[in-house]
C-alpha cells in the first residue's frame, strides 16, 4: 500500500490515484451502493478493502466480508490482507479452506469464527455468502447477525451467475435496505445491474467511488485485440510454437489437453482442473519464474486462470467468450505495462466444432461477437454496458430459473407463508453432480487415503477441507469410467488406486471429458 502511495508515473502511479480515490470516499460518503469500476491490474483488491475499512471506520461498522467468485484464489486474497492486517483479523471461509485439524486453543477459535463469521475481515466465495443468504440450515442461518451493519464487497461482480441474478441482486438490496449493510460491486467489467436494483429497490442509486471511468480505462490500455475467426487446434499450436512465450486460454479441458499434446520445445505447461488445486499451484510457480527469467513459455489453460492469477505474457490467444472474459484475458497480456500496447496482442478465435461448448457460454459468447465484432477495443465503457444490456435481457425468466423471487412475492400474499425450505434446495449455485477424486501424489496425500481406508476413520470438516487441495471433480460418466481404478469410499467420494492415471503435466487421464474450463 505505501509503495502504491508514493506512486506517481506509470501504472503505480495510477493505482496511487485508485487507492487515494477509494480512501478519500470511504471516509465521507454515507452508507449504501457503490460501484468500483477499475480496470484489470489496476490494484482493486487493496483499493476497494481501503475504500470498505475507511467507510467502516467512519459508521462504526462490525466487519468487512470480501465476497470472491473462485475457490481457486481466495487463498491469495486471505494472504494479501493478511500481510497487511495479520492473520489473526483474517478468515478465509469456503469448502476448501484449510484450518489446521489441531486442538488448540487458537484453532477451536477459528472453526468457531467460521460458523459465525465472527471476524474484523471475512474472504469468502458468492456460494458460500449467498447460500448462506437463502438456506434454512440454522449453522447457515447464525452467519446473518454477522453480515448486517458491515461493509460487502462483491469481487468481479459480474460472475453473479445469471440464472439467479435476480435473487442475488434482491438480496444485496434487501442488505442494504433493512440491515445496514454497504455494498460494493467491484469489478473492470461493470454489469448493467441498475434496471434489476430499480425493481428491488427503488430508491437505492449506486454511487460508483473512481467516477473517470473513461480516463482510467485509457491510461491502462496495454494491449490490442485482433479477430483471427476460426483456427483448427493445429493452426492454433502452429501459431503458439512460433512465439517464445504466449498463453492460450480455451473453454474446454478436452482442447486443452490436445493443444498442449501439440506444443513442441522446453517450457509449455497446461492447466486446467483436471489437475489438483495443489499441483495447480505448483504448475503456476514454474510458469512465473520462467516469465521473469525471459526463457520460453508456452501455456494453454481453462478459464482459471483468468480468475485473480497475476501473471504477465507478452502474447494471448484467447477463445471467443463473454465479453467480461475476454477483457479479463487481456488482463494477463502486458499487465505491468511495460512494453507498448502495439506489441502486446491478444488474439480472439473460434475453437473447432467439435468440442461442444457448455450452454452458460453460448450466450454470453453470441452477445460478446455481436457487440465487438471486427473491434481492435473491447474495453470501451459504452460497449461492456451494452454487452451486459443485451446478456440480461429476461427471456423465459433466465434470470430466475428457480423462481425464488417469485415464490417469496407469493408468500407475501399468502399470509407471509414462505417456502424457506423448498427455496434452499432450489437455490444452488454450483449443481451437485460431480464426484470427487482424491489423487495421491505425496506423503499428505497419501496419508489422507490411508486414513479414509480405514473403517473406524471419521473424517471432520476439516480433513474434507484440506483434502479438497488433491483432489479432482468429475462427472457421473467419468466416474463410472474411472471406477475400476477407484477405491470408492462413499457414494460422492473415491482415491484413485492406478497412479499412472494421473499424468504430472495434465492431472487426471479421463477418456470421455466432456468438462468445460468453468469453476466455482
Amino acid at each position: 500500500q505505501n509503495g502504491w502511495l508514493n506512486g506517481r508515473n506509470g501504472v503505480n502511479g495510477k493505482r496511487s490515484e485508485i487507492l487515494k480515490t477509494c480512501i478519500e470516499t470511504g471516509s465521507k460518503m454515507e452508507k449504501g451502493l457503490f460501484t468500483l469500476t477499475v480496470p484489470t491490474g489496476g490494484g482493486k483488491t487493496v483499493s476497494s478493502m481501503a475504500f470498505a475499512l475507511h467507510h467502516a471506520a467512519k459508521h462504526d461498522m462490525k466487519r468487512v466480508i470480501y465476497v470472491i467468485p473462485y475457490c481457486s484464489i481466495i487463498e491469495q486474497t486471505a494472504d494479501i490482507f493478511s500481510n497487511i492486517f495479520g492473520r489473526e483479523n483474517v478468515l478465509a471461509h469456503y469448502s476448501g479452506a484449510k484450518h489446521d485439524d489441531s486442538k488448540n486453543e487458537e484453532m477451536n477459535q477459528k472453526r468457531l469464527a467460521a460458523e459465525n463469521w465472527d471476524m474484523p475481515i471475512i474472504v469468502t466465495t458468492a456460494v458460500q455468502f449467498f447460500e448462506s443468504l437463502f438456506s434454512n440450515r440454522p449453522s447457515a442461518c447464525r452467519k446473518l447477525h454477522s453480515i448486517a451493519d458491515s461493509v460487502v464487497i462483491f469481487d468481479e461482480a459480474q460472475t453473479l451467475p445469471l440464472q439467479y441474478l435476480k435473487p442475488c441482486v434482491d438480496a444485496i438490496a434487501e442488505l442494504i435496505t433493512n440491515y445496514s449493510a454497504t455494498c460494493v460491486l467491484c469489478t473492470a467489467t461493470q454489469p448493467a445491474l441498475q434496471p434489476l436494483f430499480d425493481t428491488y429497490a427503488p430508491k437505492l442509486r449506486p454511487t460508483e467511488i473512481c467516477p473517470n471511468t473513461k480516463e482510467l480505462f485509457n491510461a491502462f490500455r496495454r494491449v490490442h485485440y485482433e479477430q483471427l475467426g476460426k483456427l483448427s487446434d493445429e493452426e492454433l499450436a502452429n501459431r503458439l510454437n512460433a512465439c517464445g512465450q504466449v498463453l492460450c486460454i480455451v473453454p474446454t479441458r478436452k482442447q486443452a489437453k490436445n493443444v498442449y499434446g501439440l506444443l513442441k520445445g522446453d517450457g509449455c505447461f497446461h492447466l486446467s482442473t483436471l489437475m489438483t488445486p495443489e499441483h495447480r499451484r505448483g504448475v503456476i510457480k514454474g510458469i512465473r519464474e520462467r516469465l521473469k527469467s525471459g526463457k520460453p513459455c508456452r501455456t494453454v489453460s481453462t478459464s482459471l486462470i483468468e480468475a485473480g492469477v497475476d501473471i504477465d505474457f507478452p502474447t494471448v490467444y484467447r477463445a471467443y467468450a463473454g465479453l467480461d472474459s475476454e477483457i479479463q484475458a487481456g488482463g494477463r497480456c502486458n499487465r505491468e505495462g511495460k512494453r507498448p500496447a502495439e506489441e502486446s496482442t491478444v488474439y480472439l478465435f473460434r475453437p473447432e466444432s467439435r468440442y461442444r461448448l457448455p450452454d452458460s457460454l453460448k450466450r454470453p459468447m453470441q452477445e460478446a461477437y455481436a457487440v465487438t465484432h471486427n473491434k481492435k477495443n473491447i474495453t470501451e465503457p459504452e460497449e461492456i454496458k451494452a454487452y451486459f444490456e443485451n446478456l440480461y435481457r429476461d427471456t423465459d425468466g433466465e434470470l430466475d430459473r428457480n423462481n425464488i423471487v417469485g415464490s417469496f412475492e407469493d408468500g407475501i400474499k399468502n399470509n407471509l407463508s414462505f417456502p424457506f425450505k423448498t427455496n434452499a434446495e432450489r437455490f444452488c449455485i454450483i449443481e451437485n453432480n460431480t464426484w470427487t477424486v482424491l489423487i495421491p501424489r505425496d506423503e499428505k496425500s497419501s496419508k489422507m487415503a490411508s486414513q479414509l481406508e480405514q473403517r473406524d476413520f471419521k473424517p471432520n470438516k476439516e480433513f474434507y477441507r484440506r483434502m479438497g487441495q488433491y483432489c479432482v471433480n468429475v462427472y457421473e460418466n467419468q466416474f463410472k469410467e474411472l471406477s475400476p481404478s477407484l477405491a470408492v469410499v462413499d457414494e460422492k467420494l473415491a482415491v484413485l488406486t492406478v497412479p499412472n492415471l494421473y499424468d504430472s503435466d495434465t492431472g487426471l487421464s479421463i477418456t470421455n471429458d466432456g468438462g468445460f474450463g468453468l469453476f466455482a
